[in-house]
């Protein structure tokens, strides 16, 4: 019975599958797109990136070893023995890891004025003053093209590393291209503190800071973190960076469509329609918030 040491079974095992199909058996190579192949035999078997798929078949692996153990058949002596004779005419194969990319955050472009955006959130019960403040510090805004609410993570340089998107006119949830969890939606305190409060999400955070303001509380006195909804991962070192005293904030980008006289005038009176109603509306909501409860008939 043929023996194979360990070293050998390692060495049989470091060929991967495209390396041994282009040297010993191309014509069962089927080149598909970019660095994505399949085999003649079997056009669900995918390789790409070292690894290979077989989809119909729900399994897969990394080696030529795998491939011919799993696909071809082969006993594991055998399959071993085929590696073994032809590695010596191998190129060396080097699977270097694959280099991340640092994520490029794509912010949707920011409305001129954020009138839809404010009358939402104190739809969803949140103060003004908390609205005004977060507008404020360029950690909030309204998009242009869709009027969602866009709640934006800094990192200690400034710069905007995560968006939350929120619906504003629907139940519309997403998160902006290339945001990072690390630097999700957060508020730190005004001055030096140990205490964290985490929140599922951004409206979570400013509900809470809504009900400290109410109750006479100084909600700056605690760091607020959004931990961007509730998700499993794998990775490590997934828990948000909160920045503290973090340096002045570059803007969101704005739109630099230039309008005519008569569009600024037709935009000034809608605007001003729209302070009115917003005017109103604050009148209501303080109405609500500041009234005394009713006394119940004896």
């Amino acid at each position: 019975m043929q023996y194979f040491t360990p070293e050998q079974i390692a060495k049989a095992k470091e060929v991967d599958l495209l390396t041994y199909l282009k040297h010993y058996e191309p014509q069962e190579l089927v080149h598909l797109y970019g660095g994505t192949y399949c085999t003649r035999e079997h056009d669900s078997l995918k390789i790409s990136n070292g690894k290979w798929h077989w989809w119909s078949r729900g399994f897969g692996g990394v080696s030529a070893l795998d491939y011919l153990i799993k696909v071809k058949g082969y006993p594991f002596i055998q399959a071993v023995e085929v590696i073994l004779g032809r590695a010596a005419s191998l190129p060396p194969v080097s699977r270097a890891p694959p280099q991340k990319e640092p994520r490029k955050l794509l912010l949707p472009e920011q409305n001129e004025t954020t009138h839809q955006v404010k009358q939402y959130l104190m739809g969803r019960g949140i103060h003004p003053s908390i609205i005004d403040y977060c507008l404020a510090q360029r950690i909030l805004f309204e998009s242009k093209q869709y009027h969602n609410a866009v709640f934006i993570g800094y990192d200690q340089e400034g710069n905007a590393r995560y968006a939350a998107l929120r619906g504003t006119m629907g139940s519309f949830k997403g998160e902006a291209t290339g945001s990072d969890k690390h630097f999700s939606f957060s508020i730190p305190s005004a001055q030096p503190s140990e205490r964290l409060h985490l929140f599922e999400s951004a409206i979570d955070l400013l509900s809470y800071a809504t009900l400290a303001h109410l109750s006479g509380q100084d909600w700056r006195k605690v760091h607020l973190l959004s931990l961007a909804g509730v998700f499993k991962t794998k990775r490590e070192n997934v828990v948000p960076m909160i920045p503290t005293d973090p340096p002045r904030r570059k803007p969101p980008p704005k739109s630099k469509r230039r309008i005519s006289p008569a569009q600024r005038a037709w935009l000034d009176r809608i605007n001003g329609q729209l302070a009115h109603d917003e005017w109103m509306q604050k009148q209501r909501e303080y109405w609500l918030w500041e009234r005394p409860p009713d006394k119940k008939s004896e």
